[in-house]
């Protein structure tokens, strides 16, 4: 039995295995070059038909139709009453009749019900957990794709990760369970072929904090969901390592000799930090809580740069900052909430019909209101998931160039963006105090001064951030050199065959 290591990110994911010598990388998406990585977004979708309203649904609207029902009989009764003439009599007599016997005539009404239901129903009308029970799951790029291509025909959920420490109403825990018991199923099964050995444990990374507003609750919740998850995925054994933690015991194998490590991890939808005393003499040992000096984090990641820079350079050319007759800008929560795709209420209510009604009608009261076209396309063809992707390509292009053109050619035809890395960076800059703040916060925890620094994560590639957080430290704490993407699954991986090894 092997025990692997699981980096289930925000943005992306990746599986390892180490055999205590080297790691072994699972391939999860070979549509892309670096197979072993894959988007953490699923996309939740019906080939032909959408499936049938629950039982209950239907049942209740079977009521609404009887009440009907009874009020046409009840007025046929007084036309019969009121009627003089026997023959007038007689048809209303007939019509309570025929009112009486569809009344009691339950296929037919369950029929009639069905129809009703299935009339103008689209995906986004399903609830999340009928959803995920009933809807065909596609990953990585084939779900992407699958997306852009028709995105009517389904449900993209861009990051099951950010959802996990929020409010959920009824049903929805249960559709994460499932909806994530799908992803760590595909990773197994991955893993299992390619390492010709039944996998049945995994050390899954957790951030200090998941997402959301809920502190412990929440966060007791995403461990909960998660736990589930991969129970029904097939896993007889599952724990969970702080990613900070994780990436440090990955480096620590290069160290030479015992030093101290402040490691600052941030990701997609979170930033976690740790001190840490690191040294080549523990790399075996499974419980090293004791060598943890301080840790922090916070629902803060590359997400919110990529919204940042949605709002800061892009929603211009869409028509925020324009003013209305009355003398107030348009609505800045307009685009506010067309990036929100970590907030399935909030983004569900940016696609509905009386959302896209507000836009139009605000546009009738703008002048040179055409940039504003923009916005509406984006709202009627449901295409922030795409948009935020666009600003992450934009944001990761602008780490090695200095100005880019983005195209955005699937919301106008010719609709080009010029961002430069001036303008990136002033869209990071209230980030960027938080990240600063939170560094602080850890280093001021730890009963023991940093002595070496390690940057990770996809958001430690960027310039900006990797002189940010050097600049807010001593200016001899040397930077340890590693893997922005990698070291995280690597150390849980490492960790999974420490505790594999000490059953």
């Amino acid at each position: 039995m092997a025990a692997i290591g699981i980096d289930y990110g925000t943005s992306n994911s990746e599986v390892a295995y180490f055999d205590g010598e080297k790691h072994h990388f699972i391939k999860l998406d070979p549509a892309i070059e670096q197979a072993n990585k894959i988007r953490s977004s699923v996309f939740i979708y019906y080939e032909d038909d959408l499936p049938l309203p629950p039982a209950d649904v239907i049942e209740t609207k079977v009521s609404h139709i009887q009440q009907a029902i009874q009020q046409q009989i009840e007025k046929a009764k007084s036309g019969y009453y009121e009627a003089s003439d026997p023959r007038e009599q007689k048809l209303y007599s007939d019509k309570v009749d025929n009112l009486r016997a569809e009344f009691h005539n339950r296929p037919l009404l369950q029929r009639r019900a069905i129809q009703l239901l299935m009339k103008d129903r689209t995906v986004q009308d399903l609830p999340l957990k009928q959803l995920v029970e009933t809807g065909r799951f596609a990953f990585g790029e084939e779900g992407f794709k699958r997306y852009l291509k028709s995105p009517e025909k389904g449900r993209l959920i861009y990051s099951p990760k950010n959802f996990l420490g929020a409010s959920l109403v009824a049903g929805q825990q249960e559709a994460f369970v499932g909806m994530i018991a799908k992803q760590l199923a595909f990773f197994r099964a991955s893993a299992e072929q390619q390492l010709q050995q039944p996998v049945d444990t995994a050390v899954i990374g957790r951030p200090v904090r998941f997402h959301g507003t809920r502190g412990e609750e929440g966060n007791a919740q995403a461990i909960d969901i998660m736990e589930k998850a991969a129970a029904q995925a097939g896993f007889s054994s599952v724990s969970f390592l702080e990613e900070p933690i994780a990436a440090a015991y990955k480096i620590e194998r290069a160290l030479t000799e015992p030093t101290d490590v402040l490691v600052v991890d941030i990701g997609g939808g979170t930033t976690d930090i740790c001190c840490i005393k690191l040294s080549p003499q523990q790399q075996n040992v499974w419980d090293r809580q004791q060598d943890v000096l301080s840790v922090t984090g916070t629902r803060l990641g590359g997400m919110e740069c990529d919204k940042s820079l949605i709002i800061k350079s892009i929603a211009p050319t869409m028509g925020q900052g324009l003013t209305m007759q009355n003398g107030f800008p348009v609505p800045p929560t307009y685009y506010s909430d067309m990036c929100a795709v970590d907030d399935i209420p909030k983004l569900n209510r940016f696609f509905s019909d009386d959302y896209g009604l507000d836009i139009a009608q605000t546009m009738s009261i703008v002048k040179n209101a055409e940039p504003m076209e923009r916005l509406l396309t984006v709202q009627a063809e449901k295409l922030s998931a795409r948009l935020v992707n666009s600003s992450r390509m934009a944001k990761e292009l602008l780490s090695s160039r200095e100005e880019i053109t983005l195209p955005l050619h699937y919301i106008e035809p010719d609709y080009d963006v010029v961002i430069n890395t001036g303008d990136l960076n002033r869209s990071m800059q209230s980030w960027l105090r938080r990240i600063k703040k939170l560094v602080d916060e850890c280093v001021d925890a730890s009963r023991e001064a940093p002595q070496q620094l390690f940057i990770t994560g996809g958001m430690s590639l960027s310039p900006i951030v990797r002189q940010a957080i050097q600049d807010n430290l001593p200016s001899n704490l040397p930077l340890l050199e590693g893997d922005a993407f990698n070291s995280v699954v690597e150390g849980l991986a490492i960790h999974a065959a420490n505790k594999a090894s000490n059953k």
